[in-house]
């Protein structure tokens, strides 16, 4: 009765040595799974980043494209005055 016993301790053995390899593997493409997730996050807000800063950019230079026609504009009203008075 002692070697049926053994056989099964072993088969138990070998069972649960390869559910063990089952959850490791399962668990490391998990982690490479949220490693890729987690890149894709961090090169996604580095764009955001980028696109943020062009913006700004593209703000400050409208910025100074309307400050340049109010100029013109005030400039132009003056001479519409003087106009008015010849």
């Amino acid at each position: 009765m002692a070697a049926p016993s053994a056989a099964s301790a072993v088969d138990v053995q070998t069972r649960f040595g390869h559910s063990v390899k089952g959850l490791l593997t399962e668990k490391v493409t998990s982690c490479g799974t949220d490693v890729i997730a987690l890149t894709k996050q961090v090169l996604k807000g580095s764009r955001s980043a980028e696109f943020l800063g062009q913006a700004a950019r593209n703000m400050v230079m409208q910025e100074d494209a309307i400050l340049h026609s109010e100029d013109s504009l005030r400039k132009m009203a003056i001479i519409t005055t003087h106009l008015q008075y010849q």
